[in-house]
């Protein structure tokens, strides 16, 4: 799967999605893209999903008819999101163009 990690998933996370092929905004010099051009460049470019902490997205965007899926992490926090890597891995199995997914990071 294509992945695309917004400016506030932490990079580390990457390695865990080894199965993925991972890009970040920063990468493609995309870190000035307000949330809805970052969303039109990633469909555009054939990302699968959209990798994010944002969690206005789903207020601040209109997200029906898209083609990427958007799975909103809800901390930047590394060392939360370090214990949650598997479940985070699992719901990337479980997504379908379109699909919006919050997940919860104790």
């Amino acid at each position: 799967m294509k992945a695309l990690f917004d400016q506030g998933t932490p990079v580390p996370l990457r390695k865990y999605l080894s199965t993925h092929h991972v890009i970040t905004a920063f990468e493609l010099d995309w870190s000035s893209l307000q949330n809805g051009e970052l969303i039109f460049q990633a469909e555009r470019a054939d990302f699968e999903v959209l990798l994010t902490t944002d969690k206005n997205l789903k207020y601040q965007q209109n997200l029906t008819n898209r083609k990427i899926a958007i799975v909103v992490l809800e901390t930047t926090s590394w060392p939360r999101i370090h214990k949650a890597t598997a479940k985070i891995t699992e719901v990337l199995k479980t997504l379908r163009p379109g699909c919006y997914i919050e997940i919860s990071i104790p």
